[in-house]
């Protein structure tokens, strides 16, 4: 199973988007099962709200839910429960970088790290963009998932 920690600044924008759109994708193509699949956040400042009227709105127009998620602040012993932990900007790289000490094993990227256009995913909560930070977050979910499957780390299903 491949544990993926998706992470944002207040974990009520950008991760819990990232959070689910991937879990939509690998549902989708039956990869589900072969997943574990959270978000967190560097700061404390939102700790245990929901996730934004905006990801909220922007999800339901693809029927996807974030219905039950709260915000969760990422902790050091995280690093060792996930293989992946995915910062949405630089800043949340170094944030993640301040948290967890240091990076041995190299879990620690950013989503559009995984792109053909790699660059930091604007937050909405400045921005009220979105449509474009579900556009960012979709590409770089959809090429996290295309190199993992060309790694082989993870098996297609054959339908």
């Amino acid at each position: 199973m491949i544990r993926v920690l998706f992470i944002c600044h207040g974990n009520i924008c950008r991760s819990p988007m990232a959070e689910f759109v991937f879990r939509d994708m690998v549902e989708k193509r039956g990869l589900g099962d072969q997943f574990h699949i959270a978000s967190a956040a560097t700061s404390s400042e939102e700790l245990g709200n929901p996730v934004h009227y905006g990801t909220v709105n922007k999800l339901k127009q693809y029927g996807i839910s974030t219905s039950g998620k709260y915000s969760v602040k990422l902790q050091k012993k995280d690093y060792q429960k996930y293989d992946y932990l995915i910062g949405m900007e630089y800043r949340n790289i170094r944030n993640i970088d301040r948290i967890i000490g240091s990076d041995p094993e190299h879990k620690v990227c950013k989503l559009l790290d995984f792109s053909e256009n790699p660059r930091d995913i604007a937050d909405p909560w400045y921005t009220g963009n979105f449509d474009r930070t579900y556009d960012d977050i979709v590409e770089g979910c959809e090429g996290f998932l295309n190199d993992l499957i060309g790694k082989g780390l993870v098996s297609e299903q054959i339908r």
